[in-house]
Protein backbone atom coordinates (compact mmCIF):
# COMPACT_ATOMS: atom_id res chain seq x y z
CA UNK A 1 0.00 0.00 0.00
CA UNK A 2 1.19 3.52 -0.81
CA UNK A 3 2.37 5.43 2.22
CA UNK A 4 0.15 8.30 3.29
CA UNK A 5 1.87 11.62 3.94
CA UNK A 6 1.00 14.36 6.37
CA UNK A 7 1.39 17.61 4.40
CA UNK A 8 1.82 20.50 6.85
CA UNK A 9 1.37 24.03 5.47
CA UNK A 10 2.08 27.19 7.48
CA UNK A 11 2.69 30.86 6.88
CA UNK A 12 1.96 34.26 8.38
CA UNK A 13 -1.60 35.54 8.43
CA UNK A 14 -2.32 37.14 5.06
CA UNK A 15 0.28 35.17 3.08
CA UNK A 16 -2.49 33.30 1.30
CA UNK A 17 -1.88 29.83 2.73
CA UNK A 18 -5.60 29.15 3.13
CA UNK A 19 -6.31 30.11 -0.47
CA UNK A 20 -3.42 27.98 -1.72
CA UNK A 21 -4.59 24.99 0.31
CA UNK A 22 -8.19 25.35 -0.89
CA UNK A 23 -7.10 25.52 -4.53
CA UNK A 24 -4.73 22.57 -4.09
CA UNK A 25 -7.46 20.41 -2.54
CA UNK A 26 -9.87 21.23 -5.40
CA UNK A 27 -7.30 19.92 -7.88
CA UNK A 28 -6.32 16.89 -5.74
CA UNK A 29 -9.53 15.33 -4.46
CA UNK A 30 -7.62 12.26 -3.26
CA UNK A 31 -5.94 14.41 -0.57
CA UNK A 32 -7.90 14.78 2.67
CA UNK A 33 -8.11 18.03 4.60
CA UNK A 34 -7.47 17.90 8.32
CA UNK A 35 -10.14 20.04 9.96
CA UNK A 36 -8.72 21.83 13.00
CA UNK A 37 -10.57 22.69 16.19
CA UNK A 38 -10.67 26.25 17.52
CA UNK A 39 -12.32 28.37 20.18
CA UNK A 40 -12.47 31.48 18.00
CA UNK A 41 -15.77 32.63 16.55
CA UNK A 42 -16.60 31.61 12.96
CA UNK A 43 -15.84 34.16 10.24
CA UNK A 44 -18.37 34.97 7.56
CA UNK A 45 -18.96 31.93 5.35
CA UNK A 46 -17.13 29.44 7.57
CA UNK A 47 -18.94 26.19 8.31
CA UNK A 48 -18.78 23.83 11.28
CA UNK A 49 -16.83 20.67 10.42
CA UNK A 50 -15.71 22.11 7.08
CA UNK A 51 -13.42 25.00 7.99
CA UNK A 52 -13.07 24.25 11.70
CA UNK A 53 -14.70 22.45 14.59
CA UNK A 54 -15.84 25.44 16.65
CA UNK A 55 -15.59 24.55 20.35
CA UNK A 56 -16.02 26.27 23.70
CA UNK A 57 -12.91 26.71 25.84
CA UNK A 58 -14.21 24.00 28.15
CA UNK A 59 -14.67 21.50 25.30
CA UNK A 60 -11.23 22.25 23.94
CA UNK A 61 -9.54 21.92 27.33
CA UNK A 62 -11.27 18.56 27.78
CA UNK A 63 -9.69 17.35 24.53
CA UNK A 64 -6.29 18.51 25.78
CA UNK A 65 -6.75 16.64 29.06
CA UNK A 66 -7.81 13.45 27.25
CA UNK A 67 -4.86 13.47 24.82
CA UNK A 68 -7.16 13.77 21.81
CA UNK A 69 -5.09 16.41 19.98
CA UNK A 70 -2.02 15.93 17.81
CA UNK A 71 -0.99 19.48 18.70
CA UNK A 72 -2.56 22.58 20.13
CA UNK A 73 -1.62 26.17 20.81
CA UNK A 74 -3.14 29.39 22.05
CA UNK A 75 -2.88 32.09 19.38
CA UNK A 76 -4.23 35.65 19.72
CA UNK A 77 -6.24 34.55 22.76
CA UNK A 78 -7.90 31.53 21.13
CA UNK A 79 -7.10 27.82 21.16
CA UNK A 80 -6.30 25.99 17.93
CA UNK A 81 -5.60 22.28 17.69
CA UNK A 82 -5.61 19.17 15.51
CA UNK A 83 -7.82 16.18 16.36
CA UNK A 84 -5.53 13.13 16.27
CA UNK A 85 -7.81 10.13 15.61
CA UNK A 86 -8.93 11.01 12.09
CA UNK A 87 -5.35 11.73 10.98
CA UNK A 88 -4.12 8.35 12.20
CA UNK A 89 -6.99 6.53 10.47
CA UNK A 90 -6.44 8.21 7.08
CA UNK A 91 -2.65 7.82 7.09
CA UNK A 92 -3.08 4.13 7.91
CA UNK A 93 -5.22 3.81 4.76
CA UNK A 94 -2.45 5.35 2.65
CA UNK A 95 -4.22 8.67 2.18
CA UNK A 96 -2.37 12.00 2.11
CA UNK A 97 -3.67 14.59 4.56
CA UNK A 98 -3.19 18.34 4.31
CA UNK A 99 -2.88 20.16 7.61
CA UNK A 100 -2.89 23.98 7.64
CA UNK A 101 -1.59 25.20 11.01
CA UNK A 102 0.48 27.93 12.65
CA UNK A 103 4.23 27.61 13.12
CA UNK A 104 4.02 26.77 16.82
CA UNK A 105 1.76 23.82 16.10
CA UNK A 106 3.80 22.69 13.10
CA UNK A 107 7.01 22.48 15.13
CA UNK A 108 5.20 20.26 17.63
CA UNK A 109 3.88 18.04 14.84
CA UNK A 110 7.42 17.65 13.45
CA UNK A 111 8.42 15.89 16.67
CA UNK A 112 5.67 13.28 16.21
CA UNK A 113 5.70 13.04 12.39
CA UNK A 114 9.30 13.78 11.35
CA UNK A 115 8.72 12.24 7.91
CA UNK A 116 5.87 14.62 7.09
CA UNK A 117 6.06 17.17 4.27
CA UNK A 118 6.55 20.64 5.80
CA UNK A 119 5.84 23.63 3.55
CA UNK A 120 5.95 27.32 4.47
CA UNK A 121 4.02 29.87 2.39
CA UNK A 122 5.86 33.20 2.15
CA UNK A 123 4.45 36.55 1.01
CA UNK A 124 6.44 38.30 -1.75
CA UNK A 125 7.23 41.10 0.76
CA UNK A 126 6.05 42.58 4.05
CA UNK A 127 4.47 45.41 2.06
CA UNK A 128 2.41 42.94 0.04
CA UNK A 129 1.47 41.10 3.23
CA UNK A 130 0.10 44.32 4.73
CA UNK A 131 -1.85 45.01 1.52
CA UNK A 132 -3.44 41.56 1.63
CA UNK A 133 -4.31 41.82 5.33
CA UNK A 134 -6.06 45.14 4.82
CA UNK A 135 -7.67 43.97 1.60
CA UNK A 136 -9.51 41.03 3.10
CA UNK A 137 -11.41 43.38 5.42
CA UNK A 138 -11.93 40.87 8.25
CA UNK A 139 -9.63 42.40 10.86
CA UNK A 140 -9.65 45.62 12.85
CA UNK A 141 -6.77 48.07 12.53
CA UNK A 142 -5.45 46.79 15.85
CA UNK A 143 -5.59 43.19 14.64
CA UNK A 144 -3.78 44.07 11.39
CA UNK A 145 -1.02 45.79 13.36
CA UNK A 146 -0.72 42.79 15.68
CA UNK A 147 -0.49 40.34 12.79
CA UNK A 148 2.12 42.44 11.00
CA UNK A 149 4.14 42.68 14.20
CA UNK A 150 4.10 38.88 14.54
CA UNK A 151 4.87 38.22 10.87
CA UNK A 152 8.66 38.70 11.01
CA UNK A 153 8.99 36.18 13.81
CA UNK A 154 6.73 33.70 12.01
CA UNK A 155 8.66 34.09 8.76
CA UNK A 156 11.95 33.40 10.59
CA UNK A 157 10.56 29.97 11.53
CA UNK A 158 10.39 29.12 7.80
CA UNK A 159 14.01 27.98 8.13
CA UNK A 160 12.72 24.98 10.09
CA UNK A 161 10.63 23.78 7.13
CA UNK A 162 11.85 21.53 4.33
CA UNK A 163 10.18 23.65 1.64
CA UNK A 164 9.21 27.29 1.10
CA UNK A 165 6.90 28.72 -1.55
CA UNK A 166 6.76 32.45 -2.32
CA UNK A 167 3.08 33.04 -3.03
CA UNK A 168 3.19 35.47 -5.96
CA UNK A 169 0.21 33.83 -7.67
CA UNK A 170 -2.14 31.12 -6.41
CA UNK A 171 -1.75 29.08 -9.62
CA UNK A 172 2.04 28.92 -9.41
CA UNK A 173 1.98 28.18 -5.67
CA UNK A 174 -0.48 25.30 -6.14
CA UNK A 175 1.66 23.84 -8.93
CA UNK A 176 4.75 24.05 -6.74
CA UNK A 177 2.99 22.40 -3.81
CA UNK A 178 1.78 19.59 -6.08
CA UNK A 179 5.33 19.09 -7.40
CA UNK A 180 6.69 18.88 -3.84
CA UNK A 181 4.17 16.19 -2.85
CA UNK A 182 4.78 14.25 -6.05
CA UNK A 183 8.55 14.35 -5.51
CA UNK A 184 8.19 13.07 -1.94
CA UNK A 185 6.15 10.11 -3.16
CA UNK A 186 8.84 9.36 -5.75
CA UNK A 187 11.72 9.29 -3.25
CA UNK A 188 13.46 5.92 -3.17
CA UNK A 189 13.15 5.62 0.61
CA UNK A 190 9.37 5.79 0.23
CA UNK A 191 9.27 3.06 -2.41
CA UNK A 192 11.45 0.31 -0.93
CA UNK A 193 8.47 -2.06 -0.66
CA UNK A 194 7.64 -1.60 -4.35
CA UNK A 195 11.27 -2.17 -5.33
CA UNK A 196 11.37 -5.43 -3.35
CA UNK A 197 8.07 -6.51 -4.90
CA UNK A 198 9.42 -6.01 -8.42
CA UNK A 199 12.66 -7.85 -7.59
CA UNK A 200 10.73 -10.84 -6.21
CA UNK A 201 8.63 -10.97 -9.36
CA UNK A 202 11.64 -10.93 -11.68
Amino acid sequence: MRKGFLIVVSGPSGAGKGTVCTAFLKEHEDVAYSVSATTRAPRSGEQEGVNYYFLSRGEFESMIANGELLEWAEVYGNYYGTPLKKIEEKLARGQDILLEIDTQGALNVQKKFPDGIYVFILPPSIQELEKRLRGRGTDSEEAVARRLSAAAGEIAVAKEYAYTIVNDTIKDSVQTLAAIVSAEHARTCNNLGKIDEIIKGA
